[in-house]
């Protein structure tokens, strides 16, 4: 079979929604291929790249510095209060100012608007690395997992268990370029939109049936309301992956979650630590997914 190419990779990667089935299917073949040679690449030899937090991180800023390094470039992490925006310099003049110094941005943020205006006005391509509504990084950090769990990805499934948020959202987008079928199972009031694309039930048991993944992601995060964490947890109480779950689903199906993990609450120890999972490998992936992103991006 032909080695699927990059048609044309986008200026900036902020939903997901900029690549093309062939984009992906290339960017995930990269990945492979430098994840079983890591310092294969030096595309970013004498170059650094921006890293810009907003929120706290673990997976996300150990992935991108690691990558970033194993690229042979060098990361530049910049924390809340270490920039000038803090002080009332704008977004697009720190655009300005970093495209003169760095060979791409990435940011974390709790604001589209701040993700939007900052890929306005940067020369430079500009990386969604999580913000309120799309997490792409980590969707093709998922795709990846699939990609070595599977082979093969169109035809797939993959139900994605509990709130509806930017993670459910990015796999939904993602997943569709890769012909994966999304399924979300969440009550009412934490659904995913439909415009998604992915196919939606507020009944857990026969989102489950027959899936060959299931995915999961806590039920209260940094972003939401912390007088309103008693009410998502009971609502999204009967939507956790424990063994019960998995056994609806197909034949050697496993569970993802994107982390950071609360065993008991949304997914079970048992599960997160057990056999029945490829959580620590999606975690890693996302190094691998976001190094083949950036050489593209960057080369």
């Amino acid at each position: 079979m032909a080695r699927p190419t990059l048609s044309r990779l986008p200026r900036h990667f902020l939903t997901g929604a900029e690549l093309t089935p062939g984009d992906l299917a290339a960017l995930l073949d990269r990945a492979l291929e430098l994840k079983a040679e890591p310092h294969a690449s030096r595309v970013l030899a004498g170059r650094s790249v921006a890293l810009v937090f907003e929120q706290p991180s673990t997976r996300t800023r150990t992935s991108f510095e690691a990558g970033i390094v194993e690229l042979a470039g060098h990361p530049m992490v910049l924390r809340p209060g270490e920039l000038q925006l803090t002080r009332g310099e704008s977004v697009r003049d720190t655009a300005l100012v970093l495209s003169r110094n760095v060979a791409a941005i990435g940011l974390r943020t709790g604001s589209e608007e701040t993700l939007a205006e900052l890929a306005e006005h940067a020369t430079v391509p500009v990386v969604n690395m999580l913000s309120p509504r799309h997490h792409p990084c980590q969707a093709l950090a998922d795709l990846l997992t699939l990609r070595e769990a599977f082979g093969e990805l169109a035809g797939r499934r993959v139900t994605y268990v509990g709130d509806g948020n930017n993670v459910a959202r990015s796999l939904a987008v993602v997943g569709a370029l890769a012909g994966v079928e999304v399924t979300v199972a969440a009550p009412d009031g934490y659904q995913l939109e439909p415009e998604a694309g992915a196919r939606l039930t507020s009944d857990v048991a026969a989102g489950a049936d027959g899936a060959d993944v299931l995915y999961t992601d806590v039920w209260v995060s940094m972003s939401d309301d912390a007088g309103a964490a008693g009410e998502r947890r009971a609502a999204l109480g009967p939507y956790r992956i424990d063994d019960a779950l998995l056994d609806r689903a197909a034949p050697g199906a496993f569970a993802l979650h994107c982390l950071p993990a609360h065993p008991g609450e949304e997914i079970s120890a048992e599960v997160l630590y057990g056999a029945r999972q490829r959580i620590w490998d999606q975690a890693e992936n996302r190094r691998h997914a976001q190094k083949a992103l950036l050489e593209r991006l960057v080369g």
